[in-house]
């Protein structure tokens, strides 16, 4: 499964836009938007998620999964758990005072 803030981070190291994503994954532009838009996990017709991954593929971008391994070598970043995050204090809530 792809998230919103993943979509959107694969979008930046391509250096493209919305409308350059929806050409090469065939699907519209408010397509990308609202998948963009949600929070969390993408939602939205099976058919255009996998359009999209296959697209951010296909361009060079791989995706990371929760603990999963990324073995092809090439450069990237990985958001680490919130937990290990140093602006959430180790607390693993955005925001919460020590």
């Amino acid at each position: 499964m792809i998230t919103s803030a993943q979509m959107r981070a694969a979008r930046a190291l391509l250096g493209i836009d919305q409308k350059t994503l929806a050409q090469r994954a065939g699907v519209s532009v408010p397509t990308i938007q609202r998948m963009e838009a949600s929070g969390g996990n993408v939602r939205g017709v099976v058919d255009s998620l996998i359009k999209v991954v296959d697209a951010l593929n296909a361009s060079g971008v791989e995706l990371i999964g929760d603990g999963a391994q990324s073995l092809s070598g090439g450069r990237g970043v990985r958001l680490m758990e919130a937990a290990a995050r140093p602006e959430t204090g180790g607390t693993g809530k955005e925001g919460d005072a020590d």
